[in-house]
């Protein structure tokens, strides 16, 4: 099994299954891992500012830096190696008011804002969330089976399984 690590403001797509994807330290940051189980295709962004409006240059050069140019990025790349959107299995974790836990600056809450508003326009659900609060995490995916693990603070590291998608308007599951 190969490692690979995802750092902040980095956008990783692996059709590679012996590759497991892994993101260190999500504070307000957002880790977004996504999933194919019938093409075994995965992909993480990890996400550091809700807006490109707030560096128009560094988002050209680095659009996984911020939610909304990094979202479009990772889905634009997972489409072109073949993933189809309706079968995405979604997990999303940071968002943490680590270093601002008075919320004076609520770069976490931006950063699930841009995140929730992005998917929605989309039509995409989110399969499994662990956001907010006051902690750090790490989280990593195995390519091949969408198998995701999760660790909040100095805990132990622990499988984080899929939560049940909501019906749609149309009946079935999304």
């Amino acid at each position: 099994m190969s490692l690979v690590v995802v750092g902040i403001g980095d956008c990783q797509v692996s059709t590679d299954p012996r590759e497991t994807l892994i993101t260190y330290a999500l504070g307000s940051c957002i880790a977004v891992l996504a999933h194919d189980p019938v093409s075994r295709i995965g992909g993480l962004l990890h996400y550091m500012l809700p807006h490109s409006s707030l560096n128009a240059d560094r988002a050209r050069s680095n659009p996984a830096v911020f939610g909304d140019t990094g979202i479009h990025l990772l889905i634009e790349r997972l489409l072109r190696k073949g993933v189809q959107l309706n079968r995405l299995t979604l997990r999303v974790a940071g968002g943490a008011q680590v270093m601002d836990e008075k919320g004076v600056f609520n770069i976490g809450k931006r950063n699930q804002l841009v995140l929730r508003k992005d998917l929605w326009t989309r039509g995409l659900m989110v399969s499994g969330e662990e956001t907010g609060g006051l902690v750090a995490r790490t989280v990593r995916m195995e390519v091949a089976t969408g198998r995701a693990f999760l660790r909040a603070g100095a805990g132990p590291e622990h499988e984080w399984a899929l939560q049940p998608q909501p019906m749609s308007p149309l009946g079935g599951a999304r």
